[in-house]
């Protein structure tokens, strides 16, 4: 018997808080979800190694349009570090390159911490995405070659203890964009001198969003098809951090038309924009139509828009 045909892909607009589940890829948890909600255009907003679960916004139709504007926010995540043993990725995944007795206590931890908060500096490990003359060098570690990273500066803002266990401790990590925690993971333990690599890794916020409001792929598929978009936020959830400029039908009609507004003045847009921001959420009558931003000389124009009726 044949089986029955699955409907054309259909046009989607939203973005999807997905917990992702542990052992899968961010570009599989990826195509589940489409297939889930059977959508069109489908994107992410930057990945979590297989290794990791936790928070991982997608986004359907309209809204893979700022898909890239997470890429730049802070992240949380709740890592628990393993002691003694150095692996060739600094994670769990990775060939166990060397093991040291562990006599560190949790006095020592709680005082090499604090070296690695604020304004750090990491170099990028060889299992990585980053790229050399065009090829990533995880490549190139699988090959067994190493070359030399230049270290990047990252921000740690925040590191709090959660649990000490002996040879495994749980860590709170608040920390900016480009930073990798198996990498963090793998210093302190070079600063305790018994190596470390990362056990497990859980992120729970990016920007604004917080895994508390994100579901996993198994409840989505338990639920039916027909009522799957009520679990979808409106495109304008990835640009959360930023203000609204709330504009008038006049207004509104000019920048859906590639004109700009001018706001230096004109008390119907400068009263509604604060002075410290350059970019805003632009809303007319209908709602949300886009993202804007403000020039030196005092014009509100279209970054990029969304596909409006």
């Amino acid at each position: 018997m044949n089986k029955p045909r699955r409907p054309p892909r259909r046009k989607v607009d939203g973005v999807l808080l997905l917990d992702k589940p542990l052992g899968i890829s961010s570009n599989a948890a990826l195509q589940k979800a489409r297939w889930l909600f059977n959508a069109a255009k489908a994107g992410h907003t930057g990945t979590l190694d297989p290794l990791a679960t936790g928070l991982l916004p997608l986004c359907f139709g309209e809204a893979t349009k700022f898909s890239s504007t997470l890429l730049d926010a802070d992240k949380t995540y709740l890592a628990t570090v393993k002691l003694g043993v150095v692996t060739a990725t600094a994670d769990a995944e990775g060939q166990v390159l060397a093991t040291h007795p562990v006599t560190t206590t949790e006095a020592d931890l709680r005082a090499v911490l604090p070296r690695f908060t604020g304004a750090i500096e990491q170099v990028p490990p060889m299992y990585s995405a980053l790229k050399r003359d065009g090829t990533p060098l995880y490549e190139l570690a699988r090959q067994g070659i190493e070359v030399d990273r230049m270290p990047r500066r990252v921000t740690i803002h925040a590191l709090d203890l959660l649990g000490w266990r002996g040879d495994t401790f749980d860590l709170a990590v608040d920390c900016s964009k480009g930073t990798y925690v198996r990498t963090l993971a793998a210093d302190i333990g070079s600063a305790l001198g018994c190596g470390a690599h990362l056990a497990a890794l859980r992120r729970t916020r990016v920007g604004m969003l917080d895994l508390a409001q994100a579901i996993t792929l198994e409840a989505i598929e338990a639920l039916p098809a027909e009522t799957r978009d009520s679990l979808l936020q409106p495109p304008d959830t990835l640009l959360a951090e930023l203000p609204i400029a709330q504009l008038n039908e006049m207004e509104t009609a000019r920048i859906l038309q590639g004109q700009p507004v001018l706001c230096t003045g004109t008390p119907s847009c400068q009263r509604r924009l604060l002075a410290s921001s350059r970019q805003y959420r632009l809303f007319g009558p209908q709602g949300f139509i886009g993202l804007g931003e403000i020039t030196a000389d005092g014009w509100l124009e279209a970054k990029r828009l969304i596909a409006t009726n």
